[in-house]
């Protein structure tokens, strides 16, 4: 048997970061057993898909190189094999019209909650032997509802959760048909797994209460039903489910923000899955590792520092021109115009092994490329008179010098010992007129980088 596995996200807003970890859980799993991954778009919300929304799951699908087989598919295109299927539940008895108004909807569920009952539909036009059905009112355009068993239960052995048992006498008869004839999310859900053989499904734990009616369709339409992996949902740092409201919930922020993909990749596996106490691996070794016995069956905790912490181990390991390809966009976008590709290259390796994301890493290097007006804090706290006399001392030293890094480095120590000074002494009041921080790398390596023309102009300002 071909393990075939799929991601199916509406395309109705942002590709958040819960679903991309069940698409990377999907992805992992296809691989890992060199079965299929499919991409299904599923738009037959018409009102609220976008095209917009399609090309932020493509380039977030993209960016995170989480290729699938085949084309994509897109549910609005299959529209008659849905309502093929519902005419056969209508034929076999499965299914019926119901003339039930939303008012009257309305009404029955707020009667059912003043009784303390559970909201349901009360089968008032569902076909029973011997049950005369009322008179079909001309006003009101039915939906197709799907007739649920009213014994029995479902259960299925969960791949995250175990076994999950629900009594069909929980479940209501379900809308699989809208008024306007649209078919619903949960019938299409099912044709497609049907149609494209799909062996697992894996998706959120909010999809448990829609599993064992699909189940019941699956069984009704006599289809193969597959396996089911429920993920535990990702909370944020305050406990609640993670949104928008959180920062970065959405992948493709993430790359904006600064992230590699690979750190994502890294990451979001790591949220609710381990391979022992791994916890750097590339993509092709999630693909190998990947099982669902290892999967939490809890919920997992988004850790902003976590995440920093791996993408800073992605960035220490990326090669320099690569990281200089993914940098000079952001230095033009904080206004830079003219980027000298041998200092940029200088700049990235000094700073790499800090650096916790490109953005940061962007404006951490930017005093290179353009001058960087330093606070007045910082000149009251560390230029004075006495650091005025040691620049001005240390600048001419370094005019006789032949100009590399270790040369200066070296200068930087014998000023100091020679002054009978402090090393910050002289290297904070540096670092705030020629970097406009306090906080840098190796004070004598950016001036190695600079080069004393631009170290003599940015001292003269203020010495």
């Amino acid at each position: 048997m071909t393990i075939i596995t799929r991601f199916a996200p509406s395309p109705t807003g942002y590709l958040h970061v819960g679903g991309i970890r069940t698409a990377l859980f999907s992805w992992a799993y296809a691989k890992k057993n060199k079965g299929k991954f499919i991409l299904r778009i599923e738009d037959t919300d018409i009102e609220r898909s976008t095209a917009e929304a399609v090309e932020v799951i493509k380039n977030g699908m993209s960016w995170l190189n989480l290729k699938h087989d085949g084309d994509i598919v897109f549910q609005s295109k299959r529209i008659d094999r849905y309502k093929e299927l519902i005419q056969i539940l209508i034929n076999q008895g499965d299914a019926y019209h119901c003339y039930t108004s939303k008012q009257q909807l309305e009404e029955l569920r707020d009667k059912q909650i003043k009784e303390g009952k559970k909201p349901r539909y009360d089968g008032q036009w569902r076909p029973e032997t011997n049950k005369k059905l009322p008179d079909i009112p001309k006003n009101i355009k039915p939906v197709i509802r799907f007739k649920t068993p009213v014994e029995g239960e479902v259960s299925w052995i969960d791949l995250v959760k175990g076994e999950i048992k629900i009594k069909n006498e929980e479940l209501d008869d379900l809308i699989i048909a809208r008024s306007d004839g649209t078919p619903t999310y949960n019938f299409c859900v099912v044709v497609d797994d049907w149609d494209m053989k799909v062996t697992h499904v894996v998706r959120g734990d909010d999809h448990i209460n829609n599993t064992p009616r699909q189940i019941n369709l699956l069984k009704a339409l006599n289809a193969s039903i597959p396996q089911y992996a429920h993920l535990s949902m990702i909370l944020a740092g305050d406990g609640q489910k993670l949104s928008k409201r959180h920062g970065a919930a959405s992948v493709l922020k993430f790359k904006e923000q600064g992230y590699l993909p690979e750190a994502i990749i890294n990451y979001l596996a790591r949220l609710g899955w381990s391979h022992g106490d791994d916890e750097i691996f590339s993509a092709e070794q999630l693909g190998e590792w990947f099982d669902f016995d290892h999967v939490t069956s809890s919920s997992a905790q988004f850790d902003e520092e976590k995440l920093d912490w791996i993408n800073n181990y992605y960035i220490k390991n990326t090669a320099n021109d690569k990281l200089a390809n993914l940098i000079t966009p952001r230095l033009k976008s904080l206004g830079v115009d003219k980027i000298d590709k041998d200092i940029l290259q200088k700049a990235i390796d000094l700073y790499k092994e800090r650096e916790k994301n490109l953005n940061f890493f962007a404006k951490d290097i930017l005093f290179f490329f353009t001058n960087i007006d330093p606070s007045k804090e910082l000149i009251d706290k560390y230029l004075n008179d006495e650091s005025k006399k040691l620049i001005k001392l240390f600048i001419t030293e370094l005019e006789s010098l032949n100009w590399n890094d270790n040369n200066i480095n070296n200068c930087l120590k014998e000023f100091v010992k020679k002054q009978e000074i402090k090393f910050p002494e002289i290297a904070m009041p540096l670092r705030s007129i020629i970097a406009g921080t306090d906080n840098t790398p190796s004070i004598g390596s950016i001036i190695y980088i600079l080069g004393i023309d631009i170290v003599k102009r940015r001292v003269s300002v203020f010495v």
